[in-house]
């Protein structure tokens, strides 16, 4: 039983064992009743692993004609198959004399494949492999499984950030894998699929070109004929409105979508205000090359030991976009790689440039790291205007079937069209607030502009340093606490 070392319990535990009798009276029940509740699980699944492994043990399969021994290939089978999902159900897939038919979703027809680049037999693709009694294991038939990159679109909104959380719903990643296993184009479990992805964005923050690779379902047939299985319309008769795959690409063994890519691509809209543009594009410049980022990013002192990072690119365009007299403009920003949160100081540091708060000069102090070493503390620009905006990679041809690219066009003119009924709306709001005969005071209450500090007189986060110790010592305190509560 898990308790935070902040909380009043937890610091009783460690420190003052001999004052908190009920607590640990408390503690040992509670374990008490979570090992009495794992006991009458562990048999209840051993009956059901008993059941399942009966029922296999049945099955009448035909054999499996083996294929010539390629690099990749994988074989020709027909009969009747048994499926164990990750919740421990079974499905039975029965099959024609040529077919097996998954979902209704596609033919997994079994022959060899004339572009079997990443097509390859994957055993435990329909069964989980079990030990009888004997020790000798039960092994289902072999089907097709390819290789893919798939490219996603995504607003991050509503979203957790793009990679899963422990207790954070919803992100795009877990929206993406639920769909997959829905779909059934999932093979076996995330571990086993070969899964990695391009970037890893933040709450809020959307995306139009992210890129992720795993393993997928495949019915083992030409990709230049069409005849694959149509993988962005399956996925995006199932996945939320908010998240659509725009193409795939069947990928080398060798790939992988974080290691992959030569480029990201970055984009961050906003309205010019008062700002001066051409300041912030000269200022902007100074970010290109390769430096230390570390005072342009938050820190991650246990993932990450390198803040050199290369900005190849960094443009302040305008956009053919108004609101009265304000123009929508957008700072573009493209790189090798980038740390968390990167791109959004570095457009806080611009903004107050662009409102002549500080002088561009300060750029080249805070990438200076022996002159300052430490990050002085300000507020990061907005999450919601930033999109992961493209990822580049080398011999990545994406696919997309007509009709799936005409279900796409369709899908997102009417998203437009609900936003801009929803614009509509709010711009008849402020005509109704200009037109409204309601008398004005006299009396005019404004909130004053709070006075800039300087970010070189503001105070600093942590050295690096301290933050590794600090984390060291949290680790230690954490492994002593749970030894306490587990006694």
């Amino acid at each position: 039983m898990a308790t935070n070392i902040g909380s009043g319990c937890g610091q009783a535990a460690m420190f003052c064992p001999m004052e908190s009798s009920s607590t640990e009276n408390d503690l040992t029940d509670a374990l008490r009743q979570q090992l009495n509740f794992l006991a009458v699980r562990i048999e209840e699944l051993q009956r059901e692993n008993d059941n399942l492994t009966a029922r296999i043990s049945r099955c009448q399969c035909s054999e499996v004609k083996e294929a010539e021994p390629t690099a990749h290939s994988f074989a020709k089978s027909e009969g009747a198959c048994l499926s164990i999902q990750q919740d421990s159900e079974l499905s039975v897939c029965e099959s024609n004399t040529n077919t097996l038919h998954s979902n209704n979703l596609s033919d997994v027809l079994h022959k060899e494949d004339k572009h079997s680049l990443n097509v390859e037999r994957f055993s435990n693709c329909t069964s989980l492999e079990q030990a009888n009694p004997s020790g000798q294991y039960i092994t289902t038939h072999e089907c097709a499984r390819r290789y893919v990159a798939l490219k996603i679109i995504y607003f991050g909104q509503r979203f957790y950030g793009f990679a899963s959380q422990t207790q954070m719903e919803p992100t795009v990643e877990s929206e993406i894998f639920k769909a997959l296993e829905r779909t059934k184009l999932l093979i076996g479990t995330r571990p086993n699929s070969h899964y990695s992805r391009c970037g890893r964005t933040d709450k809020g923050v959307s995306a139009t070109g992210q890129v992720i690779s795993l393993y997928l379902r495949s019915n083992g047939k030409e990709v230049e004929g069409g005849e694959e299985i149509n993988y962005v319309m399956v996925l995006n008769r199932v996945l939320p409105k908010d998240i659509r795959v725009i193409g795939w690409a069947p990928i080398s063994l060798e790939f992988s979508a974080r290691f992959s890519c030569l480029s990201r691509e970055y984009v961050y809209l906003f309205w010019r205000g008062s700002m001066d543009i051409s300041v912030m594009q000269k200022a902007a410049q100074k970010f290109i090359g390769e430096h230390d980022f570390r005072n342009f990013c938050k820190m991650d002192a246990v993932n990450v030991k390198n803040y050199r990072r290369h900005i190849t690119e960094f443009a302040i365009s305008p956009c053919n976009k108004w609101s009265n007299d304000d123009k929508l403009w957008a700072i573009t920003i493209k790189g090798s790689a980038f740390l968390w949160h990167q791109v959004r100081c570095m457009v806080s540091i611009l903004f107050m440039i662009g409102e002549g708060l500080e002088s561009p000069n300060i750029i080249n102090v805070l990438l200076d790291i022996h002159k300052t070493p430490r990050k002085p503390q300000y507020n990061m620009a907005s999450e919601l205007p930033l999109m992961l905006h493209c990822c580049e990679f080398k011999g990545v041809n994406l696919i997309c079937s007509s009709d799936a690219r005409r279900n796409l066009q369709e899908h997102f003119t009417n998203e437009l069209k609900t936003h801009l009924l929803q614009a509509a709306i709010i711009e008849e709001a402020l005509h109704c607030l200009q037109t409204t005969g309601v008398e004005e005071t006299t009396m005019v209450h404004c909130k004053k502009k709070k006075g800039h500090i300087s970010l070189m007189l503001r105070p600093t986060e942590r050295h690096l340093v301290f933050v590794l110790f600090a984390r060291a010592l949290f680790r230690k305190l954490n492994f002593f606490h749970m030894r306490v509560e587990t006694r």
